[in-house]
């Protein structure tokens, strides 16, 4: 079975939590206790695969307030970043958990493939007081190489599904490029070591 780790994060108020709940049980809950992060669990059959699915929903941050993601960005294989399609603010602070995901890898935190994300603009029930256009959240997602949706929680359901698919088959993806990549440095290390071991024996 495939463990497949994925962190939801966001600005307070945004609803990460209404949305992870949403995909696991398809009920509605508006309200949330904002100081307290869970790890939800679920199996899963997806492409001929028995999945073990862990959601790391994150306590709110106050989104003025500065954060390392260290913890996340070693567990988790991919990434939700939602924001309020009527709270600029938080879209602001989606963007610098973008760029804090998308920084240059450090030597403590290393990837052989780059992280899953999807960007999501949340509330779209409240377009009628919209203050992050769809196109700025597009543009966001393509500039940092993020998938990128709208929905709501509150009355999409289906679409909410969706998105938590979408974004794990990006993890399955990045999965299979991992194993792609390990025996090919397997056999240039082979190679390697034949051709220096070679040439001693030939030169004894």
């Amino acid at each position: 079975m495939n463990d497949v780790k994925l962190a939801v994060l966001g600005g307070e108020g945004t609803g990460k939590s209404a949305l992870t709940v949403r995909f696991l049980t398809k009920r509605f809950i508006g309200e949330y206790a904002s100081n307290f992060e869970s790890i939800y669990k679920k199996h899963l059959y997806l492409e001929g695969k028995q999945l073990n699915l862990e959601i790391y929903d994150s306590c709110s941050q106050p989104q003025k307030a500065k954060f390392s993601l260290t913890s996340e960005l070693h567990w988790a294989d991919g990434f939700v970043i939602v924001y309020d399609i009527s709270d600029r603010s938080s879209f602001a602070f989606a963007k610098a958990l973008i760029y804090r995901i998308r920084e240059p890898q450090t030597s403590h935190c290393k990837r052989a493939v780059e992280s899953a994300v999807l960007l999501v603009g949340n509330k779209q029930d409240l377009c009628h007081v919209r203050e992050v256009g769809w196109e700025e959240g597009q543009k966001l997602a393509l500039d940092n190489r993020c998938q990128f949706c709208e929905l709501s929680a509150a009355e999409q359901s289906l679409e909410v599904e969706m998105m938590f698919i979408r974004i794990i088959k990006g993890i399955l993806a990045n999965f299979k490029l991992k194993e792609k990549r390990r025996p090919s440095g397997s056999k240039s290390m082979a190679k390697l070591i034949n051709n220096v071991f070679g040439k001693r024996r030939k030169s004894v």
